[in-house]
C-alpha cells in the first residue's frame, strides 16, 4: 500500500507535487532561486562601496579644508604686515595679501558673486555625493569640496563684510599671480576631473567610449 501511494500520489495531501507539476510557491527552483540570490549580491555590495566613495569624498575635503584655514591662520598671524619671505630666491616666495576676487586675483569687483559661486558649487557636489561610486572621482570632488569651503569661509568672515570678506592669499612664484592652498586644491581637483573624463569615467563609476 506504502508503494502504491508513492507512486500515485497521496489523494489526502493536494500540495504535494505530483509528476509534471511543479512545486507550490513562486514557480521558481532552488537553482534558480540560487541564481537570482548571487545576481542580487552586487547591488547589495554596491551600497557599502557607495558609502565608503563618499567618506573619502568627505575625508578629502576635510583634509583640504584644515590645511587651508590652518595655513591662512598662520600667514595672517605671522606675515601680514611683514616682509615676504623667499623661498627660492625670487621666484617663489611667501607673501600675505587680501584678494577680493577670485581664485589667483581674477575678476576683483565681482566678490559677492564668486560667493554665491562657491556656495552652489558646494551644493552641487553634496548632492552628487549621494551618486558617487567612484574613488578617483571622490578625491577630485574632495579637493574641489575642500578648495570652495576654504574660500567661501575668508568670503563669509574675513573683513570688509559678510559675503564680501577678502580671501587671504600668499604663495607668490615670480611672474603669476598669488594664491592659496585653497585655491591649489580647487585646481588640482579640476584637473583630475578633466583626466577622468577624457578617460570616460563617470562618477557612478562606469565607463562610457564616445
Amino acid at each position: 500500500m506504502a508503494e502504491a501511494e508513492r507512486i500515485i500520489g497521496t489523494p489526502d495531501t493536494p500540495d504535494a507535487a505530483r509528476p509534471g507539476q511543479q512545486p507550490p510557491g513562486d514557480g521558481t527552483s532552488p537553482e534558480a532561486s540560487a541564481r537570482a540570490g548571487g545576481a542580487q549580491e552586487p547591488a547589495t555590495a554596491a551600497r557599502p562601496r557607495g558609502g565608503r566613495r563618499i567618506a573619502v569624498l568627505f575625508a578629502v575635503a576635510a583634509f583640504a579644508y584644515t590645511l587651508d584655514l590652518v595655513s591662512k591662520l598662520v600667514v595672517v598671524a605671522k606675515l601680514e604686515h611683514h616682509a615676504p619671505i623667499k623661498l627660492i630666491g625670487d621666484w617663489l616666495q611667501l607673501e600675505a595679501i587680501r584678494n577680493p576676487g577670485a581664485a589667483f586675483g581674477f575678476g576683483e569687483a565681482f566678490t559677492v558673486i564668486f560667493t554665491v559661486i562657491a556656495a552652489a558649487v558646494i551644493v552641487v557636489i553634496t548632492r552628487l555625493a549621494r551618486k558617487l561610486y567612484s574613488l578617483p572621482w571622490a578625491i577630485a570632488l574632495g579637493l574641489l569640496l575642500g578648495g570652495a569651503l576654504g574660500n567661501l569661509t575668508d568670503r563669509i568672515f574675513r573683513s570688509p563684510g559678510v559675503f564680501e570678506g577678502a580671501v587671504v592669499d600668499f604663495i607668490a612664484p615670480k611672474h603669476f599671480a598669488v594664491f592659496n592652498l585653497a585655491d591649489s586644491a580647487i585646481v588640482c581637483g579640476g584637473i583630475l576631473i578633466v583626466l577622468l573624463s577624457f578617460r570616460g569615467l563617470d562618477p557612478d563609476g562606469t565607463v562610457h567610449k564616445d
